[in-house]
Order: structure tokens, then sequence, then C-alpha cells
């Protein structure tokens, strides 16, 4: 009598830690001890982590470099009954961070794929930026070199949608300086360490952060947060004023003007403070 196949066994992309290593779930943690194997985008880092928490399940590397010939290698390990766990250095696997080939290998090989999720750089940055998140497009990584970047910055101009990516922190001025020139000088916020020591959000124009960052060092892993075009905004598109839309606003809605201001800055994609600060200026030019 033949023997039963052995069952396949699963892939787990186990979300970790983006800093503060209590950042990870009961279930990841699971996840980690019960696996037979962790992959991981630096085995040292991940180690870090396993001793933290007292976890002795052994790792073996998986990276950009190696991926194309480690990918097989681990779904023949699947295959075989193996639970695979696979770990980027933060966050969660995949999302610009190796695992693509492999998540994509064992579907084809009709492997599980069970996503734990947990700790975020991208959600963590929208939920305190103070923008509009209704809708928001994240664009990972922009491309190093400057053409490359600012083609891609083309791209999205007149989005109406929050962008979000992430930026090495030697190339954030040259960023912003084409973001300003390419989509105007909008509001944006540097989420800079979140979740660590030095935690940090900035926010302002491009123009207000360029300042900020040129007077000190730019440290640390940073997500960079766009608010949506104004000039995808309608009112902006027929030239109106942000006077002449708080005026409109108040009538139509029977607001008074801080209220009505407040509106019109939300709907512009400002800070209240930044469009307070337009508005005294329209009116100081009219005198």
């Amino acid at each position: 009598m033949t023997p039963a196949a052995k069952p396949a066994g699963t892939l787990y992309l186990v979300a970790t830690p983006i800093g503060n290593l209590e950042d990870i779930t009961f279930r990841a943690l699971r996840t980690l001890k019960e696996a037979d194997l962790i992959a991981c985008e630096d085995t040292r880092h991940t180690q870090q982590l396993l001793n933290y928490y007292a976890i002795q399940t052994p790792t073996i590397s998986y990276h950009e470099h190696n991926e194309l010939t480690r990918a097989p290698e681990l779904v023949l390990q699947l295959e075989e009954g193996s639970h695979i766990a696979l770990v980027s250095d933060a966050g969660m696997p995949v999302i610009s961070d190796p695992g693509y080939r492999l998540v994509h290998l064992a579907i084809r090989h009709n492997i599980p794929v069970v996503p734990i999720p947990g700790a975020s750089a991208l959600v963590a940055a929208l939920s305190a930026a103070g923008l509009p998140v209704d809708k928001f497009r994240f664009l990972g990584f922009l491309p190093a070199k400057k053409s490359q970047r600012r083609k891609a910055i083309e791209e999205v101009r007149g989005s109406n949608k929050t962008l979000v990516f992430y930026e090495a922190p030697h190339r954030l001025l040259d960023m912003l300086e084409d973001v300003k020139e390419i989509l105007g000088d909008l509001p944006v916020v540097v989420a800079r360490e979140v979740t660590k020591v030095h935690e940090e959000f900035c926010r302002g124009t491009a123009s207000e952060i360029l300042a900020r960052f040129k007077k000190k060092p730019v440290k640390g892993e940073m997500t960079v947060l766009i608010a949506p075009q104004l000039a995808a905004r309608p009112a902006l598109q027929k030239k109106s004023s942000i006077r002449e839309e708080v005026t409109q606003v108040m009538s139509a809605e029977g607001l008074n003007e801080r209220a009505a201001l407040k509106s019109v800055a939300r709907k512009l994609g400002l800070s209240r403070s930044d469009a307070y600060r337009r508005m005294q200026g329209e009116k100081r030019g009219e005198r």
C-alpha cells in the first residue's frame, strides 16, 4: 500500500516591530516559536528580536540578492511539510521588502500563504500625519536616480489622493526640492523614526520642511506624506482665493469665519493655520 503523501506546510508572512520591540502580536510570537524555519531579510537583525522573546527557531537568510535561488529552495521545504515564517527587518514582509517571489511561487505550488498582520510604518504614519486619509496612494521607495525620481513624481501630478512613500535620509532634501518644483509647495509630513525613542512628525509646506532639515542632519527611517495636490482641487482650478472660498462657505452653510476656514482648509488639504496665514496674506495684498 502506497503511503499517503505528506501534506504541504504553510508559509506565514509575519509582521515584526518597526522600532519598539513590544509592537508585536501574541499570534506573531506564537507563529515564530512554532515554525520550523524563519526566513529573514537579515538574520542578525531578526536574531535580536528572537533573543528578546527567547525564541529558538532556526533562521535562514532571504533577501533581494538571493531570493531568486532561495525561493525555490524554501518552496521545496514547504512541499515536504515544513512550516516557514517569512519576516523582513521591520514591518510587514513583501511591502517594499523582499518576499514577492516566494509568495508567488508558493501560490503556484498550492501552498497555503497566511498573513500575520502587525506593525506598519505606512499605516502608523498615515494615522498621525493629520492629512486626509480617505484616499491615499502608496508609492514605496522613489527611484534613487534624479531623472527617474522626477519622472515618478510627474506621473502623480494632479492626484486627489494623499501620497505616501518611504525615503532614505540622504535623498530627502533632493526629493523635497523635486516635489516643490513639480507638484507645488504642498503640505508635507515627514514621519521620522516612528515608534522609536526619537520619533518625530515634521509638518509644514515642502519649503518649510526643506528649511528645517537644511539646518540639522537628516537621520533615521523616513515616511513622507504629501497632501492631495491643489492643482486637482476645483476651487483652485477656478483660481478663487481662500478668502473668497471662506466667504462662500459662510454664506452657503451659515458658519462663522473660523468654522468656514476649517472647512475650506480640509477641502484643500491644508492645515487650518496654513489656510489662515494665506487668507491674511490675501487681505494684506488688497490694502
